[in-house]
């Protein structure tokens, strides 16, 4: 592809990620065509979708934010990671892949994730309009992985389908839930992108000062974007 886009830059505003920190974003222009093959370039360049568009942090005196991908043929559970599986397993935790995610679903989960988990943040307070711009795009496949304790809903993970792996958009889940859902949604995504066939599963940004973003740090081996190019951590 043509390293020709068209970009658009926001003005300053407080950092997602760091307190007393300013932040601002590269982000695609609407007049830009948009797909699959476009976003697998770009996300060699540190971008990220939101609803239609695609950015990326472009903070001149801070690079904190590296995208974070696994390559599931390498990745090696940890000892707590495997515990976690058998703890869910039996408890009958399994999860299903939703290849037509249906929002009406998924409100009551994400409401209740929103409100006790980021109840400081921007997506707070959570609405429909806020959950419906994670789940559709016109340009893309979106799907959802669904997690199940018996026959209960407890997490949803909003998956990107591009063509060399799945990205993680977003994971919500039921908040007090006994189990590490979020650490489980993570290793049901690299389960799916095997049988899928996808070589990468992308985590999105780990910002390692942020405390709600450390917990990608340990799953390894992983890649991390630095300059736009992959680093291998071990």
């Amino acid at each position: 592809m043509s390293d020709k886009f068209l970009l658009g830059v926001s003005p300053l505003h407080p950092c997602s990620y760091l307190p007393d920190q300013q932040e601002r974003l590269l982000f695609s222009l609407p007049e830009q065509p948009l797909s699959a093959e476009v976003y697998q370039w770009l996300t060699d360049h540190n971008f990220r979708r939101s609803g239609e568009q695609l950015y990326r942090p472009y903070c001149l005196q801070c690079q904190a934010c590296q995208a974070v991908r696994l390559d599931v043929s390498t990745l090696q559970l940890s000892r707590s990671q495997r515990r976690l599986q058998q703890q869910a397993h039996q408890l009958n935790w399994h999860w299903r892949w939703q290849q037509q995610p249906l929002q009406q679903n998924y409100f009551p989960l994400y409401q209740a994730y929103i409100s006790k988990r980021h109840a400081d943040g921007v997506m707070y307070p959570p609405e429909p309009e806020h959950l419906q711009q994670l789940l559709s795009c016109s340009w893309l496949q979106v799907t959802t992985l669904e997690q199940y304790v018996d026959d209960q809903l407890v997490g949803v993970l909003v998956l990107d389908h591009l063509p060399q792996g799945l990205s993680a958009v977003y994971s919500f889940y039921q908040p007090d839930h006994k189990l590490a859902l979020g650490i489980l949604a993570v290793l049901a995504g690299t389960e799916l992108c095997t049988q899928q066939q996808l070589p990468y599963f992308y985590l999105g940004y780990l910002v390692s000062e942020s405390e709600k973003m450390r917990y990608k740090s340990q799953f390894r081996p992983q890649q991390r974007l630095i300059l736009d190019q992959w680093q291998s951590f071990c």
